[in-house]
């Protein structure tokens, strides 16, 4: 498959150097609208460093990074974010110390249609813009099997849970594409069987196009379309599963031999 008119994102030989190291070497790739892009790679291969690039963490040194055909490199995160680009993190990053559902509220009301005026004057529009928040809040809560916990405070919760609030947060800033960072780790077996499901029916109820990034092998080859593998900084196969499963790179770079 090539990239089309749909290409949602589209990161043209990016490169990412810090002082003398080049973490990331003219990488290329596309996704386009709709689909489930999985990026492999051994520990170091420059995964999260690319995330970061899509995310306005980090500018690139060299090269193109384009949303929706607008380029996006050295935005800064939060304005990516309003262009239709929500991520989670490999490290959980939740407000520990807010409730389950003010979690994902915070995230809905960069969408919210009242003014700054209709808030400060308490008209009846904020009210019922809040009102309409908490709504949308709870829905998405509920199919997260959250909803009985959205009083709980974030930090309280499992970390199983504390996965699916954050991945619930992020699809409250209503994205049109999601990049999962490592949504599996720390999960049992059970738990990334039922995340399997979960994220291939996010893909169809949400109408998204997702990036993940994942160790988990079962889970990659099981939910992905079609598949990047970093080595290095530097992409060395892209592929069907069934393709990445065979190359000879790709085994040579997990193994350390050549196959």
């Amino acid at each position: 498959m090539t990239a089309t008119s749909l290409a949602l994102l589209n990161v043209k030989q990016a490169s990412r150097t810090f002082g003398g190291l080049k973490a990331l070497t003219d990488v290329s790739l596309y996704l386009n609208e709709g689909e489930l892009i999985g990026l492999i790679g051994p520990n170091g291969a420059g995964k999260t460093t690319l995330f970061n690039l899509l995310t306005g963490v980090y500018e690139p040194s060299e090269g193109q990074v384009l949303l929706s055909g607008e380029s996006i490199g050295g935005m800064k995160p939060y304005r990516i974010n309003w262009k239709g680009a929500a991520r989670t993190f490999q490290n959980i990053r939740l407000f520990g110390n807010m409730t389950v559902e003010e979690n994902v509220k915070i995230a809905f009301h960069q969408h919210a249609k009242h003014s700054v005026w209709t808030t400060f004057l308490r008209l009846p529009a904020f009210f019922k813009g809040e009102q309409e928040i908490t709504n949308e809040a709870l829905n998405l809560l509920k199919i997260f099997k959250l909803d009985h916990m959205k009083d709980e405070l974030a930090k309280n919760l499992s970390y199983g849970n504390q996965r699916r609030l954050e991945i619930a947060r992020a699809l409250a800033s209503r994205p049109k594409l999601l990049l999962l960072d490592e949504p599996a780790a720390g999960m049992n077996p059970n738990e990334t069987e039922e995340l399997m499901h979960l994220i291939r029916w996010i893909r169809e109820e949400f109408n998204l196009t997702i990036l993940l990034i994942e160790h988990d092998m079962g889970l990659v080859m099981g939910v992905c379309d079609r598949i990047y593998v970093l080595d290095r900084g530097m992409l060395i196969a892209n592929g069907t599963p069934e393709m990445i499963r065979s190359n000879p790179k790709v085994i040579e770079a997990y193994l350390g031999q050549e196959a």
